[in-house]
């Protein structure tokens, strides 16, 4: 039995569409722009700033040196500085539950938010933030549990309290609700808002104006909510632009080929699952092995990393089946194209002078489970058909730069730093910071290096490089763990300069150490 289960796309958009009142009249009536956002005290000149990034944290396994409160003490050493924080997603394990926002959310970053000091009567649902926390949608912050496994969860608390000590899965009584908890930690839900209230509310928190559009303001300390599940905002003339990709992620379907080939194919796909399985099965039957918290850690980690893989899988087979009855692998167009018009309208704004963007499935990745995931190579194919959309829209930008300065993601449990080549798209020479490491059970870099090719067995090609890889490595007495964020410093004027320092929470033989590598470009 998978311990998580995950809603369809159509349901996900349906759902969160629902949740914002997504074409409610009185929004229309209005001109908002429902995507958009500014947050108070944005200088609107090009002037020096700072922000953090982090991602892949929300986890309440550890009850002693939790990897996740390091990175947040990292965090806090630089927050002085930082004019927001992004979050790459999966802000809390293991199916983003509201029962587990106060361990696995609230606690660790009680410091970000106000009334902070007192962080158990804090309610999930009622955050104000002193600094612009601004997360993505992680598949975690989706999921749900199974209807077995919620009533095993609630009926059988002694076996669930035993099988914590050993594999401590952060599974509680229900999931998300189809991201109904992270909704409602972050967003601005219009749905609870009573209809005779709607009015009043709308016009306390739609009172800013970017490009011409009454949206959302975004005020540090009072109000704290964001607009869509994906959107965007402006910080001293830098755009960012933040996707939810776990409704464009759905594996695309294999190019045509004739029945032999197809069931090969297939059959290969369920052998490669049956061999998870079986690994999975074997990892449950095996009680022994310590009961510290690395190998409590260990155990989840290998174990998450095999449903991870089963999961994706059987979204390929999914994607071959949906292909033979005709039909197109679901995919949030509406998202898309309004990234692609959104951006188009940045590079053609003369006050933006620079652009960045967030979004959890990174589409390039050496962590050894993600890099040839189905998802991972989707997300690739969809970016790219909004970026050649854009290019061809803009034709030559100035100097030969890339459509983006920067791109974040998470889902790889990893912190690199890599850059796309001429890959013949509109992602060609883009730079990608994969900030997946802040918390969460930690993976190593894939065997086969640093350098990403594509294209048919004998006409490969290189498209990206990995220039830094920081996650698991060693074995044994070297094993090390480091864990890990990102500070952005942004230079005054234009065109737009960054310096990344990555911020390490490292363990090694038992012992952890505390640094910040030397800064490098992008």
């Amino acid at each position: 039995m998978n311990f998580a289960s995950e809603a369809s796309i159509a349901t996900k958009i349906r759902r969160m569409a629902a949740r914002v009142r997504w074409g409610q009249p009185e929004v229309s009536r209005r001109g908002l722009d429902p995507c958009r956002m500014a947050i108070e005290g944005d200088p609107a000149t090009p002037e020096a700033f700072s922000f953090l990034v982090l991602g892949d944290s929300g986890t309440g396994r550890h009850r002693r040196g939790s990897p996740q409160r390091r990175v947040a003490e990292q965090l806090l050493a630089h927050g002085s500085d930082a004019r927001f924080l992004l979050h790459t997603g999966d802000v809390v394990y293991l199916v983003g539950s509201s029962e587990q926002y106060r361990d696995n959310f609230i606690r660790p970053y009680r410091e970000w938010i106000v009334g902070g000091d007192d962080w158990r009567r804090l309610v999930y649902d009622r955050l104000v933030f002193r600094v612009p926390f601004l997360p993505v949608l992680g598949n975690h912050d989706y999921y749900d549990i199974p209807v077995p496994l919620a009533l095993l969860a609630g009926l059988t608390a002694p076996v669930r309290r035993l099988l914590r000590a050993w594999i401590d899965l952060d599974v509680g009584w229900h999931g998300s609700f189809v991201g109904q908890a992270w909704a409602n930690a972050f967003l601005d839900v219009l749905a609870a808002v009573p209809e005779h209230q709607l009015t009043t509310h709308l016009d306390a928190t739609r009172t800013a104006v970017v490009d011409g559009a009454p949206c959302l303001l975004y005020s540090p300390g009072h109000f704290t909510r964001l607009p869509n599940r994906y959107y965007a905002l402006r910080w001293a003339g830098v755009d960012v632009f933040a996707l939810d990709s776990n409704t464009f992620n759905q594996p695309l379907p294999p190019e045509p080929q004739g029945p032999a080939e197809t069931s090969a194919r297939e059959e290969g796909l369920r052998r490669r699952r049956q061999a998870f399985e079986l690994e999975r099965m074997a990892l449950l039957r095996s009680l022994d092995g310590g009961d510290d918290d690395d190998a409590r850690d260990d155990r989840a980690a290998k174990f998450e990393q095999l449903a991870e893989q089963i999961r994706d899988l059987d979204k390929q087979l999914a994607s071959g089946a949906t292909a033979r009855a005709g039909l197109a692998p679901e995919c949030d167009g509406a998202q898309l194209d309004w990234f692609a018009e959104a951006l188009i309208a940045s590079w053609r704004n003369p006050a933006v002078r620079g652009r960045l963007l967030v979004l959890h499935h990174p589409p390039y990745v050496t962590e050894a489970s993600k890099w040839d995931q189905g998802q991972t190579l989707a997300v690739r194919a969809q970016l790219r058909r909004v970026l050649d959309r854009v290019a061809a829209a803009l034709g030559p930008l100035p100097a030969g730069r890339p459509l983006l300065d920067l791109a974040f993601s998470g889902h790889a449990h990893c912190l690199e730093v890599l850059s796309t080549g001429d890959t013949g798209h509109g992602d060609a020479h883009i730079p990608w910071v994969i900030c997946g490491g802040s918390g969460y059970s930690l993976r190593r870099q894939r065997k086969e290096g640093p350098d990403l090719k594509e294209g048919p067995p004998g006409a490969e090609r290189d498209v990206a490089h990995s220039r830094l890889f920081l996650g698991r490595s060693g074995r044994g007495s070297n094993l090390r763990r480091a864990y890990s964020a990102l500070r952005v410093d942004v230079a005054a004027g234009s065109p737009l300069r960054l310096t990344l320092t990555p911020l390490v929470a490292e363990k090694a033989s038992g012992t952890w150490q505390s640094y910040a590598l030397p800064g490098l470009q992008p």
